[in-house]
């Protein structure tokens, strides 16, 4: 169909971090000053490669945005990064980021000035898992939560990895 866009693995992580987000509002939100600020909307910020280092356009609302919008919105935001078209607006505003390196199996990003927490993950590979005590190969992805202790502890961002899990385990609901 034209002008259709695909649906890739950045796309259904934008969407569980959503849902997640929603769920765990302490990560949604960033510092000013001494203050943390909580936000109704969930500005995710995606970090595009470039030649020469790395930017980080924001979609904005994406707690009201289905899958296809999300993934029509960051293609087009990451195209115009790559292009050097983004506007000023179009890169900051951000209460959470996701970096994607698929080239390895985990990393821990750096989280950008001001945020309180942002999500890496690494590529998708195939390795073998206990199911119901049997092994079997399953795909598999390492992620990893960075996040400012001042705000966010040790518990709370184990609930949003837990969170998170679940949601991208089962991730049919992502679609509706």
């Amino acid at each position: 169909k034209p002008g259709a866009r695909r649906i890739a693995m950045i796309h259904v992580l934008i969407k569980a971090c959503a849902e997640t987000l929603k769920r765990i509002p302490l990560v949604n939100t960033v510092m000013a000053g001494d203050d943390i600020m909580y936000f109704d909307e969930i500005n995710i910020g995606m970090a595009v490669a470039l030649e020469d280092g790395l930017i980080v356009p924001v979609l904005r609302n994406v707690e009201k945005k289905d899958i296809l919008r999300i993934a029509n919105d960051a293609q087009e935001l990451a195209a115009k990064a790559k292009e050097g078209k983004l506007a000023a607006d179009e890169a900051v505003g951000g209460t959470f980021t996701i970096s994607v390196l698929g080239t390895v199996d985990g990393f821990t990003p750096i989280l950008n000035l001001g945020q309180n927490a942002l999500l890496g993950a690494g590529r998708t590979v195939e390795k073998p898992v206990v199911r119901n005590g049997e092994i079997v190969i399953r795909e598999t992805m390492t992620v990893s939560l960075t996040a400012d202790h001042q705000v966010i502890d040790g518990a709370v961002a184990a609930s949003f990895l837990r969170r998170f899990q679940q949601i991208i385990e089962r991730p049919s609901q992502l679609f509706k």
